[in-house]
């Protein structure tokens, strides 16, 4: 039984306009989305798109950039990061009616299903629907995304889910609640802190994955905007600064990093959403590859 996703998915990209992995893979997959690109690089972006019918491009309102909440004494003296394309996105699904909206990073190489032992590249868009159909249940679940597949290797075990701790590279996020993207760098991290530390709850799937690129290791983005130049220190260090009691400085992957403790949200409590009534799915996953 085929799902196309319910909510809107929205891709920011800069400097990618031939290294488009999220957004080739949704359409070989044939899910619909959208491209979040700046006026500059539209024509190079539309070359590449143009005759793609699972790809809308939109063009970023600078607004968003000159009124982007950075977290440093910066300004614009210096890109704001990824955080204000991802605000447009938020904005533009609730002008079209929507209670959530996906936001996606534009270097994850395909979604994949963890099922009996098997890593299972998806086939089509019931992926999304269902993790939707799930956060739908719960009306205090403000933000849920798919685990990296590196971090969930296949012959141990794992429960089908972690609660309130950090969502990356792809959020499904519910509209109506009183928070954004704030942050030059680590935007979500500082995002799942901010909706943690109010008492409300993330959820990040195991059985659902993404395996997405290694941060710094293809041209554009943040890589080509900030880790190039001046490497993780400011990323992790504004981190610390916003969120000390949470965070501290760390190295691992062979460069400076971050460490959080989410241990403090482990209280935070699920609220049924009793107004939902769920379909009864019998969906099992369509083998296209196995990895």
């Amino acid at each position: 039984m085929k799902r196309d996703p319910r909510f809107p998915i929205y891709i920011p990209s800069k400097g990618r306009y031939n290294i488009r992995y999220t957004s080739d893979f949704l359409s070989r997959i044939g899910v619909f989305h959208y491209l979040i690109v700046e006026k500059e690089e539209y024509e190079l972006y539309y070359q590449y798109t143009k005759d793609n019918p699972f790809v809308k491009l939109l063009i970023l309102d600078k607004s968003f950039q000159e009124n982007y909440e950075t977290l440093d004494n910066l300004g614009l003296l210096k890109p704001v990061g990824p955080g204000a394309a991802r605000n447009f996105a938020w904005e533009h699904s609730i002008k079209n009616g929507f209670s959530y909206h996906w936001v996606m990073d534009d270097n994850i190489r395909q979604f994949i299903y963890l099922h009996e032992n098997k890593k299972i590249t998806i086939s089509d868009g019931t992926f999304f629907y269902l993790m939707e159909d799930f956060v739908l249940r719960f009306k205090n679940l403000l933000m849920a995304g798919p685990h990296y597949a590196m971090f969930v290797p296949r012959k141990q075990k794992y429960k089908p889910f972690f609660f309130n701790t950090r969502i990356y590279s792809c959020n499904l996020i519910k509209n109506d609640i009183p928070f954004r993207w704030r942050g030059r760098y680590n935007e979500d991290t500082i995002l799942s802190l901010d909706i943690l530390s109010k008492g409300y709850c993330t959820l990040l799937f195991n059985y659902f994955l993404q395996e997405k690129m290694r941060t710094q290791l293809i041209k554009g983005g943040n890589t080509e905007v900030f880790y190039k130049k001046e490497g993780t220190f400011p990323k992790s260090q504004l981190l610390v600064n916003v969120y000390p009691q949470y965070a501290k400085l760390t190295y691992k992957f062979q460069r400076i990093h971050h460490e959080v403790n989410y241990k403090p949200f482990k209280n935070n409590k699920l609220l049924l959403n009793k107004n939902y009534e769920p379909e009864n799915l019998k969906i099992k996953p369509q083998i296209k590859k196995i990895i």
